[in-house]
């Protein structure tokens, strides 16, 4: 929208840079341009304000499939006004010289223009296309479609508009369509979480069948190495045994071979002592056979006194006294 101020009875416009202004006096083009700042009279000026930047048109409308099917087409329409002396001739673009606001709807009359174009060419290709290949390859289609369409629509140039861009945002079917299209799609998807679920439990439970296993084994091979630690050491028992009886048989024959040598010796000394005892009992029987009677009696005598305990008084009675001096006599007698 321009901008105009009131100085005594004069107006004053500034337009911005992306506007172009086409003022007119008295039937004839005063000023042609953009971002003018001019003054003029208001009784005599006729003032267009054509905007020359990018516009974006955002449009949806309802379309029907091969199928029968209703979708919803969101797209938007880049455009700008090209020939802005042509816009302003064939659209009204005139501005009010007192508020600068446009008298009628130009972008509302270009937007009607734009939208029933694109729309009459996306309702050609969806009506021959089926609501699955719509919703997956129908984007691409109806925006070259509608490209195609506003390129070679004759209303446009001969109106100074230029189609920039078209972009189809996206299709969609009605809710409840769109609701049992994704249950396949949603079921799947389940499907496929069940089944990694499934897969991740079975691998799990192979971990834990292999741990098992695993652990299984490792208690066998202990059972195998104490069994055979059982045996080594039952080996090692009998072999203590055996090498333990040896030494108890070493031992026994050794105290054995002793025992029978001590034996001997001492057989062998008691011989000897009692080959000396006959010899000295010989010797000594040789000489109490060769000695005289007297001389054994008093040998005897000698011998039974050293035998006899010891007295310390001794009690004589005449009777004892007379028979042993009568004994005494008759032993002197007969040896003289």
């Amino acid at each position: 929208m321009a901008d105009i101020t009131r100085r005594l009875g004069w107006r004053h416009l500034r337009s911005a840079p992306t506007a172009h202004i086409r003022h007119h006096k008295s039937g004839k083009l005063v000023h042609d341009g953009t971002g003018l700042s001019f003054r003029f009279r208001p009784l005599t000026a006729a003032i267009s304000e054509v905007p020359v930047d990018d516009r974006e048109l955002a449009m949806a409308f309802h379309a029907r499939t091969a199928d029968f099917q209703d979708v919803t087409v969101q797209a938007t329409v880049t455009y700008r006004i090209s020939d802005p002396a042509v816009a302003a001739a064939r659209l009204d673009f005139s501005v009010d010289p007192d508020s600068g606001i446009w008298r009628g709807a130009p972008l509302e009359q270009l937007s009607t223009l734009l939208t029933e174009t694109a729309q009459q060419h996306a309702l050609d290709v969806l009506a021959r296309t089926s609501l699955a290949a719509a919703l997956v390859d129908g984007v691409a289609s109806v925006r070259e479609r509608i490209s195609a369409g506003l390129a070679a629509e004759p209303r446009l140039p001969t109106t100074g508009i230029e189609v920039v861009a078209v972009r189809v945002v996206a299709i969609r079917p009605e809710p409840e369509v769109e609701r049992a299209l994704r249950t396949p799609a949603r079921e799947q998807i389940q499907q496929e979480a069940d089944r990694a679920t499934y897969e991740r439990r079975a691998v799990a439970v192979e971990r834990e069948r292999t741990i098992a296993e695993n652990e299984l084994a490792s208690r066998i091979e202990l059972a195998r190495r104490e069994e055979q630690l059982v045996e080594q050491r039952g080996t090692n028992a009998r072999r203590e045994a055996e090498e333990n009886a040896a030494a108890d048989g070493v031992r026994a024959e050794a105290e054995a071979t002793r025992t029978v040598r001590l034996a001997q010796a001492e057989a062998k000394a008691e011989r000897e002592k009692g080959e000396a005892r006959a010899q000295a009992q010989a010797a000594w029987l040789r000489v109490h056979g060769e000695a005289d009677p007297a001389t054994l009696n008093a040998l005897t005598t000698a011998r039974l006194a050293e035998n006899l305990p010891r007295i310390d008084s001794l009690t004589v009675s005449p009777d004892v006294l007379t028979g042993l001096l009568a004994k005494l006599g008759r032993a002197d007698g007969e040896q003289r």
